[in-house]
């Protein structure tokens, strides 16, 4: 898991990055939560999340937004934060040069950034979308969402009701030749307390299914 420091817009971005072994491995960039909020790419979640694309043979690359940890530059409302992540998947296809397929995920705050950078990347194949903040930002710029992927959030989720999440995925899935997963985990809160072990679950099976349908190797 070495440390990694790229160029981005606003100075450098540090990250922790996995190499796999096959120079042609599919790649995934994970964005973290909310920086104000104490959101980093060492979040619990975020760190789950990026072994579990280690275990299934991806490279993969999580990283600070500007102004956490030794990334350089101030928070910017979403705006710069989405230039950090579009440095960031720019330096990953760099380092890997034709992965066989690209995947995007993010937590709270950083699905928001991660679903609009999927809008500007055409390369991009599949998403992960865990607790988003479906009452705090806007989501019209998903019309369409030109990928399936999978959403995911906890019953009892006090941040960000389940009632809006399930208005954002239904507005989803009325699109044609996309598929939007949708998994409501019983109990869990918008830090997925106590549920982390679940979530991961739901989503190395959704990840799974979607690289056997893809015709990746599964590791």
């Amino acid at each position: 898991m070495p440390e990694v420091i790229f160029n981005g817009p606003a100075g450098r971005l540090e990250g922790r990055f996995h190499q796999a072994e096959d120079p042609n491995a599919p790649i995934a960039l994970i964005m973290h939560p909310h920086p104000q909020f104490g959101g980093t790419m060492n979040n619990p979640i975020v760190h789950a999340l990026y072994y579990m694309f280690v275990r299934r043979g991806f490279s993969v690359l999580r990283f600070n937004f500007r102004g956490v940890g030794r990334s350089q530059g101030l928070f910017d409302n979403g705006a710069g934060e989405l230039a950090d992540a579009a440095a960031a998947l720019d330096w990953l296809q760099l380092v890997t040069k034709e992965p066989r397929s690209c995947w995007l995920a993010g937590v709270s705050f950083g699905s928001w950034i991660s679903m609009q950078l999927l809008m500007r990347r055409p390369e991009v194949q599949g998403f992960i979308t865990i607790a988003p903040l479906a009452k705090h930002y806007d989501f019209s710029f998903l019309a369409p969402c030109p990928t399936s992927g999978l959403f995911v959030n906890g019953a009892e989720d006090k941040v960000t009701p389940p009632e809006e999440v399930e208005k954002l995925v239904k507005k989803l899935k009325t699109q044609k030749g996309i598929t939007i997963d949708h998994v409501v985990i019983p109990g869990a809160n918008h830090f997925f307390e106590g549920k982390r072990d679940e979530l991961i679950a739901v989503c190395d099976d959704y990840l799974v299914r979607r690289m056997e349908e893809m015709g990746l190797p599964v590791a």
